[in-house]
């Protein structure tokens, strides 16, 4: 029981308030994270459920913030277009978008450790203080890539008068829109993947019912086509680069 309540108060808690807290946000629910150490002294019992709860959402809601939903469409949309079916393998696929996502987000980090963390450890802020500036480069990092269509799409369902800039607005505003803003790039750079494989599976086809070979399956000869392509072309180093650019 301590050692749960030891990494809530020290991990998992300034974690969690940082994805979804303001300055205004902590103020009004002291007493309901009074279980982590930030407040008064509340009930143990609830603290371990909030905890478990927390550690099972966390992991969602940070790949959700990173690139990492991004980096993992686009890497399916290449499988389904190399017609490769399960090569490279799900862990493989999950495993490059991980380090890609960390490669990323290490200036993110560093500018979080040094803001943040490091005065709060010398005792120079307070633990709400340093939530709320470590909060600051993940909110920046995602307004650079939300659209303003989905900010504004988000700002009109809260019920919020529109911001006089975009430092205004919180993370549960910027949050989804980043995330709508990502899948549709995912979606955008998939399809133009999928176009030169489309249109080598229509060759292969179209010449495949000329010559009668009704009997074998056109992506049979296709599909080692597009893989023989992919290699020559060192498809995998142009794709990473040019996604790790596109962030830069």
């Amino acid at each position: 029981m301590k050692v749960v309540a030891k990494v809530a108060r020290r991990i998992v808690c300034p974690l969690a308030v940082i994805l979804f807290s303001t300055p205004a946000w902590c103020a009004r629910h002291e007493d309901a994270l009074a279980w982590s150490g930030m407040g008064a002294k509340g009930s143990m019992p609830w603290g371990i459920v909030v905890l478990l709860t927390v550690l099972t959402l966390l992991p969602a809601l940070l790949l959700c913030m990173t690139p990492f939903v991004r980096l993992l469409v686009i890497f399916h949309f290449l499988r389904q277009a190399l017609g490769t079916q399960t090569t490279p393998t799900n862990q493989t696929l999950i495993g490059l978008a991980l380090v890609l996502t960390w490669f990323l987000m290490q200036p993110v980090g560093i500018a979080i450790h040094q803001q943040a963390i490091m005065p709060y450890q010398e005792g120079k802020i307070s633990a709400f203080d340093a939530l709320d500036r470590g909060s600051q480069p993940v909110r920046r990092f995602m307004l650079r890539y939300a659209r303003e269509k989905d900010l504004a799409l988000f700002v009109e369902m809260s019920h919020q008068p529109p911001p006089a800039n975009s430092d205004d607005l919180p993370i549960r505003i910027v949050a989804p829109a980043y995330i709508i803003s990502e899948l549709k790039a995912g979606f955008q750079i998939g399809a133009a993947l999928f176009l030169p494989f489309l249109v080598i599976d229509m060759v292969v086809a179209a010449i495949t019912t000329s010559v009668g070979m009704l009997q074998l399956p056109p992506v049979v000869i296709s599909t080692p086509l597009k893989i023989l392509l992919f290699v020559m072309v060192d498809g995998w180093h142009l794709l990473v680069s040019a996604i790790v650019k596109s962030f830069y």
